[in-house]
C-alpha cells in the first residue's frame, strides 16, 4: 500500500480524536452538567449530545473509513460491506435514541420543538441517513440490483454519505453552541468561562476527526483496489465485476510486456528515421 506509515498515522489519530471526543463529551454532561438519566428533565437532554457524538460522528466516522483499512483486503467484498452496513446502522440508531430524548425532554419542560436551525439541519440529517441506508441495503447488499444500476448509483452514494457526514459535524457545531448560550449565564458563554473553553475544545476535536477522516477516504491512492476480488465457491463475490489476484498480477506482467515491446518498436522506427536522413 502507498504512503502505508501516512496512512496508519491519520488513522491512529483519527482513533484517538474520535475516542477522546466521546470522553470530552460524557465529562461535559457528568460534571458541568446534570449528568444522564431518562426522567424527563435536563439530564435526559444530555443524552443528546453524547449519543450524537458517540454514534453520529465517531461510529459514522470508522464506518466510513472501513474500506480504506489496509487489513482488510483479504476479506470478501460482502463482508465489508456487512460491516459498512453494521456501523451505519449503530450510528443512525443511536441518532434516532437522541431524538427521541431530546424531544421527551421539550415535551416535558413545555419548550417549542423544530424552532431552531439546528434542529431543522439535524432532523434532515438523519432522515437522509436513513434514506441512504436503505439504499445501500437495497442497492449493494442485497443479490438483486443489476451491475449496471450499481455502478450508476456508488458515485451518488460516496458523496452524499461524505456530504451527511460534513453536515453532521456542522450540526453538532451548531447544537453545543446553542446549548451553551441557553445554559450559561453568570458568567454568560461570552465570558469564556472554564465549561465554555472545554466545550469549545471538544468541538475543535469533532472538526479535526472529520477533517483527518474526510483526508483518508478522499485519497485514491488508498481505495480498495476494485480489482481485488474473494472467491467464494469458485465464483466471483457480490455478482460485481474484478479479477482475483492472480487476474491482477498477470494483468499487470502483460502490460509490463506491452511497454517493452512499444519502447523496442519506437527504438527501431528512430533508428530507421535516422538512416533515411543520411
Amino acid at each position: 500500500m502507498e504512503g502505508y506509515w501516512l496512512f496508519l498515522a491519520l488513522l491512529v489519530s483519527a482513533l484517538l480524536l474520535g475516542f477522546l471526543s466521546v470522553i470530552f463529551v460524557l465529562v461535559w454532561v457528568l460534571h458541568y452538567r446534570e449528568g444522564l438519566a431518562w426522567d424527563g428533565r435536563a439530564a435526559e437532554f444530555n443524552w443528546h449530545p453524547v449519543l450524537m457524538i458517540t454514534g453520529f460522528v465517531f461510529v459514522q466516522g470508522i464506518a466510513i473509513v472501513v474500506y480504506r483499512l489496509p487489513w482488510t483486503r483479504k476479506c470478501s467484498k460482502f463482508l465489508m460491506k456487512l460491516i459498512h452496513a453494521g456501523l451505519n446502522t449503530i450510528a443512525l440508531t443511536l441518532a434516532i435514541i437522541s431524538l427521541v430524548a431530546v424531544f421527551d425532554f421539550h415535551n416535558t419542560a413545555k419548550i417549542p420543538n423544530m424552532y431552531s436551525l439546528h434542529s431543522w439541519i439535524g432532523l434532515i440529517a438523519v432522515i437522509l441517513y436513513s434514506l441512504q441506508l436503505v439504499l445501500g441495503f437495497v442497492v449493494f447488499l442485497l443479490p438483486f440490483a443489476p451491475i449496471y444500476l450499481r455502478a450508476k448509483i456508488m458515485p451518488i452514494h460516496v458523496y452524499s454519505g461524505l456530504f451527511l457526514f460534513g453536515t453532521v459535524i456542522a450540526t453538532v457545531l451548531m447544537g453545543i453552541t446553542e446549548k451553551l448560550i441557553f445554559a450559561l449565564k453568570a458568567p454568560a458563554y461570552k465570558d469564556s468561562p472554564e465549561e465554555a473553553v472545554f466545550v469549545n475544545t471538544l468541538g475543535v476535536l469533532v472538526v479535526v476527526f472529520g477533517g483527518i477522516v474526510l483526508w483518508i477516504v478522499t485519497r485514491p491512492r488508498w481505495k480498495r483496489p476494485l480489482e481485488i476480488q474473494q472467491k467464494s465457491g469458485g465464483k466471483r463475490e457480490g455478482n460485481e465485476e474484478g479479477a482475483t489476484m492472480k487476474d491482477c498480477k498477470d494483468t499487470e506482467k502483460s502490460n509490463l510486456e506491452f511497454s517493452r515491446e512499444a519502447r523496442k518498436q519506437n527504438l527501431n522506427l528512430d533508428d530507421a528515421g535516422q538512416r533515411s536522413t543520411m
